[in-house]
């Protein structure tokens, strides 16, 4: 199982970008790839896709730039997770990966289905506590915000 690079560069621009919030200063696609390390035509796709799930707010001109159109408090990470990639595992699942059949053969008492279920409710429940706030943040501080949740 595996995230893609797109959710994956979509946080770390959404992060980025976080950082200058408080400042008020809006990072150009150039600024953001140059320090990324990612292709001005990655970052411009991605910064689109995260503009238009409501996450960033773009400025043209001179002065322009891509900051958030809300404080990162504010800005849970499942969100962007299912803005820029979906869930990995949802109802219809079963639909798509059928195979040849019309319907799931294994239908009754899926143990797989159960599998892939717990583990997108497990992912759900982290990713709906954390903040991009939350990310800026270190290692450990992640670790006790889940941890402490837990409890």
């Amino acid at each position: 199982m595996k995230f893609s690079s797109q959710e994956e560069y979509g946080l770390r621009l959404l992060l980025r970008i976080a950082k200058f919030y408080r400042a008020g200063k809006s990072l150009t696609i150039p600024e953001i790839a140059g320090a990324e390390k990612i292709s001005h035509h990655n970052v411009g796709k991605i910064l689109r896709l995260l503009r238009l799930g409501g996450f960033l707010v773009a400025e043209r001109g001179q002065t322009g730039g891509y900051t958030l159109a809300r404080p990162p408090e504010e800005i849970k990470v499942k969100e962007v997770l299912e803005s820029l990639g979906g869930r990995l595992y949802d109802d219809s699942f079963c639909q798509s990966h059928s195979g040849a059949a019309d319907f799931c053969t294994n239908s009754i008492d899926c143990s797989l289905r159960s599998l892939w279920k717990i583990i997108q409710d497990s992912i759900d429940t982290v990713t709906e506590r954390l903040t991009i706030k939350d990310l800026m943040g270190s290692e450990n501080y992640i670790f006790e915000i889940i941890t402490e949740s837990e409890k």
